[in-house]
């Protein structure tokens, strides 16, 4: 799965460069993003090119009665073709979101130890995603996205045995391709990052997601003891 991810601004801005995707003014660094958080994503719009969008974490099937339920933070990629949640945002509704790296979880009885994986040199990555529009009865609209996750890799399978597809580059184009919506096609980009990949044990505040800032990313002290070991998102 991927339930958190950093989005550092210097990164969103390369990304957005490689991308020739004017890039959102107002985002600050987010060391700590969670569902139900609105994040940057790019798609490609009604005219053709690619856009920034601000998509709440989580989708909410176009289908769906309401909006209260929980979200669909992931998007196993196995069966993302047939299962109705995903089936038609999967052939029309693809988008890409940029992240410099995302949290799992190493758990010791009832303790449970953040582990921040990211590219090799830092590098910035662009996670595989889904968007979605859900209008209510009386026409209030909103757009949410769900992340497309696999199963792990070498590095990130010690933690879990799930994580984000993180797009290469090349494949960038055909996943955002409106175009291109067979199955077919799109399922061999689904698979775990063979980019290298490093992980560190970092600080507990990353539990809670009332802590977001850059200190989430030092190592773990003695003094990160007590309640905050405790993962929640509160």
């Amino acid at each position: 799965m991927c339930g958190r991810y950093v989005l550092k601004r210097q990164d969103l801005e390369a990304l957005m460069a490689q991308l020739g995707v004017k890039d959102p003014r107002d985002f600050v660094s987010r060391y700590n993003i969670a569902p139900t958080t609105v994040v940057p994503a790019i798609r490609v719009g009604s005219d053709g090119t690619r856009e920034a969008a601000a998509l709440r974490w989580g989708l909410v099937p176009a289908w769906a009665k309401d909006a209260a339920g929980a979200p669909l933070a992931n998007a196993r990629a196995e069966g993302i073709a047939t299962k109705p949640a995903f089936r038609d945002a999967f052939r029309r509704r693809r988008c890409v979101l940029p992240a410099s790296g995302f949290y799992e979880w190493e758990t010791r009885g009832r303790v449970k130890l953040p582990q921040y994986f990211q590219l090799a040199g830092e590098a910035p990555c662009l996670l595989a995603g889904l968007w979605e529009t859900w209008r209510s009865a009386d026409g209030v609209e909103l757009q949410t996205c769900t992340i497309v996750t696999t199963r792990a890799n070498a590095v990130v399978a010690a933690f879990h045995d799930r994580m984000p597809v993180i797009l290469p580059p090349a494949a960038v184009a055909r996943w955002l391709d409106p175009a291109v919506n067979e199955p077919a096609a799109l399922e061999p980009l689904l698979v775990p990052a063979a980019a290298p990949m490093s992980v560190r044990a970092v600080s507990p505040r990353v539990n809670s997601v009332r802590h977001d800032g850059p200190e989430n990313l030092a190592p773990p002290s003695a003094s990160d003891a007590g309640p905050q070991l405790a993962l929640g998102l509160d």
